[in-house]
């Protein structure tokens, strides 16, 4: 299967339409965030006053929970605007297929930080599809900016150059 996904057409089709879908879905959810106002400090707070548990009844997660507490809830004027900017970055590289794989790794580094935090809604379909894209590798993006971007970047500078086994 993944040979299927880097190399061949049908696959760089279907990981195109996935990747289109999952770019709009991420746009819009930041650019709602941009212009409705976003707070985080309501999700944070509620992720540190009830915690994911484990079957134990003792928190999953709490060196996240620590994290969340100590610098996260204190510096929430930077986490209301990195969480949409972030969002609709990723989103926008993912749809235009520009820096496609740097966008959707940190889609699901931002993913893993909502479940982390219990928030479970969209983000296992996300995950899912964010790893399709990731294992097409440059297939998914040759419909998209990439195609243009990539070898500009090569040229730019050497030390991107694949190097001839």
């Amino acid at each position: 299967m993944i040979k299927w996904l880097r190399h061949s057409t049908s696959g760089m089709v279907v990981v195109t339409l996935i990747r289109l879908y999952l770019g709009i879905e991420w746009t819009l959810d930041g650019f709602e965030k941009l212009t409705k106002g976003f707070d985080a400090s309501g999700f944070i707070g509620g992720a540190i006053k009830a915690p994911v548990m484990n079957a134990a009844g003792k928190p999953a997660y709490p060196l996240y929970t620590s994290f969340l507490k100590s610098f996260a809830l204190p510096h929430i004027g930077i986490f209301n605007v990195v969480v949409p900017c972030g969002e609709l970055l990723v989103g926008l590289g993912i749809l235009f297929g520009t820096l496609t794989l740097t966008a959707t790794f940190f889609g699901v580094v931002m993913n893993l930080a909502y479940l982390l935090a219990g928030t479970v809604s969209v983000n296992p379909l996300y995950l899912i599809l964010e790893f399709f894209i990731l294992a097409a590798g440059f297939n998914a993006s040759k419909i998209g900016l990439n195609r243009w971007i990539i070898p500009w970047l090569r040229n730019k500078w050497p030390w991107l150059k694949r190097s001839v086994e």
